[in-house]
């Protein structure tokens, strides 16, 4: 089965481009001539030399004794949060800042709700010389504090969302009419692999570095390339799709996706999409999201900023529908306990969405020679406000 999109942007039944008229011009431009330039010798040498000088890859493939012998397992982090910026967020805006330079946009937009993104957008406006708007929802901006301070330092301008549940989502909404209002000068670097196609597609194209060096990694610690888990968080899906890419053609090799299960599935505040959505088309694509019967959008939950979005990428949709990767979802709780064990036990304090994939270690019963790469895709300096509150309370 091919788990790629089709030339269409379909992932099975799911992607496309579901656009309204005035965004045509923007999303015809992207669609005809992004292969392209990304797939062109020079680009691919100048992204590979940016990811290398500039973020500072590979990031490294870390053995964790003291996990390992608690799951017994062979259990590696993949420490995306050592990267520039710290997330794997980075590895996108380098691709796509080098693709607007080259259709001669001069301005650039993003969402961000976690504030990972947002960072890494005004990270390679900074260094292109381009302006940068951010649009981050109002709640998010309180939470992630840190974050925004790092953006206007890089000369970026947040926007925050007053709308809706003023998170992720609205973030996005915001993002997508200032892009219809200036269609000539702007190009919308989308954070996850969400949107019209192409950006599902051309986003994990530029995360699935983290896949690639994965298998070389793997093969230099163990002699093979292919593990028998990878883990990682989902909330749009960008660094879960980096972690599964190059393994969608292996079956043998277990894709676990981990959702945020807020304050538990049952309880009316959650984001665990595949467990509460159903088909339906949010920011121009067909994927699942969580809505209400007569399809209004059911506003999502989560202590993590950057897993609180109501849908999931077409991709990942597909991964489901066609049972290739298994979808687990954990809580608040559980994710804050994975964060805590993993910063007392390895030194390691991970972001809240990586705590997410960390906490399904506990959910999951391996067999002792099972080798498990785990995608620790941010770091927790942004997080430390929660972490702080949540230690606080447990005491």
């Amino acid at each position: 089965m091919n788990y790629q999109s089709d030339e269409k942007g379909y992932y099975g039944t799911f992607g496309g481009a579901f656009i309204p008229e005035m965004m045509q011009q923007n999303i015809s431009q992207l669609q005809s001539c992004y292969i392209e330039i990304i797939e062109s010798d020079s680009f691919k040498e100048e992204f590979k030399t940016l990811l290398s000088d500039y973020a500072g890859r590979p990031s490294p493939l870390y053995y964790s004794d003291r996990l390992s012998d608690h799951y017994k397992a062979h259990i590696y982090l993949k420490r995306e949060d050592l990267n520039h910026t710290g997330s794997h967020k980075i590895n996108n805006t380098i691709g796509q800042i080098l693709l607007a330079k080259r259709l001669g946009k001069t301005r650039i937009i993003a969402e961000t709700g976690a504030g990972q993104h947002g960072v890494a957008t005004a990270t390679v406006c900074a260094r292109a010389g381009l302006e940068c708007i951010v649009y981050m929802g109002a709640v998010d901006v309180a939470r992630q504090s840190p974050n925004v301070e790092k953006m206007k330092m890089l000369g970026a301008e947040v926007r925050p969302v007053q709308s809706g549940s003023k998170t992720l989502k609205d973030a996005t909404n915001e993002a997508i009419r200032d892009w219809i209002n200036n269609p000539v000068d702007t190009h919308y670097i989308i954070g996850s692999v969400v949107g019209p196609h192409p950006y599902p597609d051309m986003v994990a194209r530029f995360q699935s570095v983290i896949s690639e060096e994965i298998r070389i990694q793997l093969k230099e610690k163990t002699g093979r390339e292919t593990p028998d888990y990878v883990i990682a968080c989902v909330g749009g899906g960008s660094n879960a799709a980096g972690s599964f890419y190059h393994f969608l053609n292996n079956p043998e090799v277990k894709l676990i996706a981990v959702e945020a299960g807020g304050k538990g599935v049952d309880t009316g505040e959650s984001a665990a999409t595949t467990q509460l959505g159903r088909p339906g088309i949010l920011h121009g694509s067909r994927s699942l999201l969580m809505q209400t019967a007569d399809g209004q959008v059911i506003e999502p939950y989560s202590i993590s900023a950057g897993l609180d979005y109501p849908g999931i990428g077409p991709m990942h949709a597909n991964l489901f529908k066609t049972h290739r990767a298994q979808f687990l979802s954990a809580t608040d709780d559980q994710a804050l306990k994975a964060a805590l064990y993993l910063s007392q036990k390895e030194g390691i304090i991970p972001a809240l969405e990586s705590a997410h994939a960390l906490a399904a270690l506990e959910m999951i019963e391996f067999k002792p020679d099972d080798v498990v790469v785990v995608n620790v895709s941010g770091r927790g300096d942004k997080d430390m406000e929660t972490f702080l509150k949540y230690f606080q309370s447990v005491k």
